[in-house]
């Protein structure tokens, strides 16, 4: 729900009404959205799987170098093992944490507004799937190592730790500890990060262009044939529909221009000595 309500607001302060994806380039920033969780999740699940290589050669070598561990006679180097988990773990989010804060930054300040909410949408659905699997599949593999504790029946035996079902259970919770612990989780930091900060670029790449204001003529301009001499008399003015509009032109930062009318439906001025003093329109 917290996505759905950045992508909302997304949509409404980048000045899109629509996301069209017959367009080209709308289409492959939803491909290429939908693709990120995949690219952030093998990150991730790679990751853990370095970090616990590390972890396991550190503790093969405090056995090796420091004997009587395991006869409970000697203190291992905890610290050791606690500093190759919190290295890798600010280390290897360095590139899963840099796809999601610059793919969108690049995507909206090249491609535009409409680009970047398909990219956002295809992150959005693909994460969440993504996510709600991993979570899924890896309790699942997790529960079934867990339950040999009692015993598994198996082609009609029971089988217990130790045996060669548990063993492959234990394999197959290796995949499974990262998806429930470490990328399933992620999924939904992904979609969230994604979408703040293409909230923050939103002003910066609306439709509507950034630009400082400009000084504009506002001076009332009377024909002669309506107002003899160019004065202007005090009354109530009505707004003509079809001759009173607004042209405005703009561009994005890369040089697309944008360009439009603004037509007043309709309004009215009173003006009194020569002061516009009330209206609406």
């Amino acid at each position: 729900l917290t996505a759905l309500a950045l992508f909302a607001a997304f949509v409404g302060i980048s000045g899109i009404d629509s996301i069209d994806i017959y367009k080209a380039d709308v289409l492959s920033g939803l491909f290429v959205g939908a693709m990120i969780p995949f690219i952030f999740s093998s990150l991730a699940i790679a990751a853990v799987g370095r970090a616990a290589m590390d972890m396991v050669q550190e503790v093969r070598r405090q056995f090796k170098e420091i004997p009587g561990i395991m006869e409970y006679k000697a203190k291992p180097e905890y610290e050791k093992c606690v500093e190759i988990s919190t290295k890798a773990s600010l280390r290897e989010m360095m590139l899963p944490g840099a796809i999601a804060l610059i793919v969108p930054i690049i995507v909206g300040f090249i491609f535009g507004p409409e680009v970047l909410g398909g990219l956002l949408a295809g992150v959005t659905v693909s994460g969440v799937l993504m996510g709600i699997f991993q979570n899924n599949a890896g309790g699942a593999w997790d529960n079934a190592k867990k339950s040999f504790e009692k015993g598994v029946m198996v082609a009609g035996k029971m089988e217990y730790k130790g045996s060669e079902p548990h063993k492959a259970s234990v394999t197959g919770d290796t995949v499974g500890d990262p998806f429930k612990d470490t990328s399933g989780p992620s999924m939904n930091i992904l979609i969230k990060l994604m979408s703040i900060v293409s909230l923050v670029i939103a002003p910066h790449i609306s439709e509507g262009g950034h630009h400082s204001p400009q000084a504009i003529d506002t001076s009332v301009i009377m024909e002669e044939d309506l107002v003899p001499n160019n004065v202007i008399r005090d009354g109530y003015y009505e707004i003509s529909t079809e001759t009173n509009y607004v042209e405005w032109t703009g561009s994005k930062f890369g040089g697309q221009e944008h360009y439009g009318k603004v037509y007043i439906v309709e309004g009215g001025f009173e003006i009194q000595n020569k002061m516009i003093t009330s209206g609406k329109i």
